[in-house]
């Protein structure tokens, strides 16, 4: 067979396409930075001032004493106090998240904004790409008629096409830098009600008031700056912040551009702090390799370990099974597994000694840990702990406990399945 000059021409380029094709693609999956490699041992205690001095200098901003932290649970407490929040702003509003569509409760949030926007307060929303594809364009359009800068984070462009699978997942409300919100809610109609059936989903979400606002304000900015390159100053974003409770607190943040690894070595820290309890509420639980050494480390020294997972109503069935598989080892040394029965359960939680509470945006997997740009509230507060432990415990009343044997005797093609899931568990 000979071929013309076209047909060379043309299957150099095809040739060159495709090889460009795999250098992105590669790209995406490369990690940025050098990984944590050798496992995280027990020094400190939760409660131990060299703990707090680590997570405060090792990882991230300092922990602030004086805040006030007040939990929600699902759309039918949490969408209320966030909107009552928007409505009274009187300087500014920073919204960033990752999933805005359209509905009702897109609706709400949409004219809460115009109306704040229309009474001159500036209102700047950062919704991500991928996360917000369901969302009307005519919602975009008028919010940004009415003077909303809305952007969104890292579209598909040739310019961004080497990072493409690095999206916000961060959830940041900011009202006139002295209220914040995080969690774990989209802006969809699913997280709206009270969890009462299928369609209604299962989270929480928390808003803060004291000095660590300033922290989360600069966790907005930090992508804000990446998507528009602009600075947001002044007293509308960065107000004087006076104690107003007794939560000690720090936002933390993680970004595969920067600090990669910090939210998983945060959560290696806590782990390995635990003596007494480590209760987990995750709705994506695919833990790494160092994430299980340490856990199972934990239960080898006494500590009570719970995780609280969704059951087969899951919006992501393949992240179910990868999770699924990496159970063994820790059912075998201990660990106390559920699943979650009555709809998809988005919590995101951990609660460690009592003492130490991370909530956010970070789920328990690969993809929050080294893919995501997340954010999470961490609180130091005996009484805050004690509030999510029972909010943990009555979620406990609506879950099915998974046994070691109940999981070593699961059909051979789920074990299959689960497996081949799990070979993917560095993108889920």
């Amino acid at each position: 067979m000979t071929w013309s000059r076209r047909q060379i021409v043309a299957a150099g380029v095809i040739g060159a396409l495709l090889a460009i094709a795999v250098t992105i693609i590669a790209l995406n999956f490369m990690q940025p930075e050098r990984r944590i490699e050798r496992q995280v041992e027990h020094r400190y205690t939760t409660d131990d001032p060299r703990f707090r001095h680590e997570l405060s200098t090792l990882l991230g901003p300092p922990i602030l004493e004086g805040n006030r932290v007040a939990n929600f649970e699902n759309g039918d407490q949490i969408f209320p106090a966030m909107l009552e929040a928007i409505r009274g702003a009187r300087h500014s509003i920073n919204f960033e998240t990752y999933i805005y569509w359209s509905g009702d409760i897109g609706r709400e949030f949409a004219d809460a904004l115009i109306e704040r926007a229309h009474a001159k307060v500036p209102v700047h929303v950062l919704v991500d790409w991928v996360g917000s594809q369901k969302m009307d364009e005519v919602l975009v359009h008028e919010m940004a008629d009415a003077g909303i800068r809305i952007e969104r984070y890292h579209p598909l462009q040739w310019y961004h096409l080497v990072r493409m699978n690095n999206r916000t997942h961060r959830k940041l409300l900011v009202v006139d830098g002295k209220i914040g919100f995080t969690g774990g809610v989209g802006i969809a109609d699913q997280w709206s009600g009270n969890a009462q059936d299928e369609e209604h989903w299962r989270d929480s979400h928390y808003r803060i008031e004291g000095p660590a606002v300033a922290q989360m304000q600069a966790a907005f900015m930090d992508n804000w700056i990446k998507a528009t390159g602009g600075v947001l100053r002044g007293e509308d974003y960065f107000p004087p912040l006076e104690p107003l409770g007794d939560a000690a607190g720090q936002v933390f943040t993680s970004s595969p551009t920067g600090g990669a690894d910090s939210m998983l070595l945060m959560y290696l820290l806590a782990f390995s702090s635990a003596v007494k309890t480590i209760d987990i509420s995750a709705s994506y639980f695919v833990p790494d390799e160092l994430t299980l050494r340490v856990l199972i480390d934990a239960l080898k020294r006494g500590v009570r370990v719970r995780v609280i997972v969704p059951g087969e109503d899951i919006d992501t069935e393949i992240v179910r099974k990868a999770s699924r598989a990496s159970w063994g080892e820790l059912l075998a040394a201990g660990a106390q597994i559920h699943e979650y029965q009555p709809t998809m359960f988005h919590c995101k939680t951990v609660i460690v000694d009592g003492l130490l509470v991370s909530v956010g945006s970070t789920n328990i997997d690969t993809r929050s840990f080294r893919l995501n740009d997340e954010a999470n509230l961490n609180v130091y507060d005996a009484a805050f702990a004690r509030a999510l432990t029972r909010v943990f415990e009555q979620d406990l009343k609506h879950t099915r406990q998974i046994t070691l044997q109940a999981w070593l005797h699961r059909p051979f093609t789920e074990k299959i399945m689960e497996n081949a899931a799990a070979a993917l568990s560095s993108q889920l």
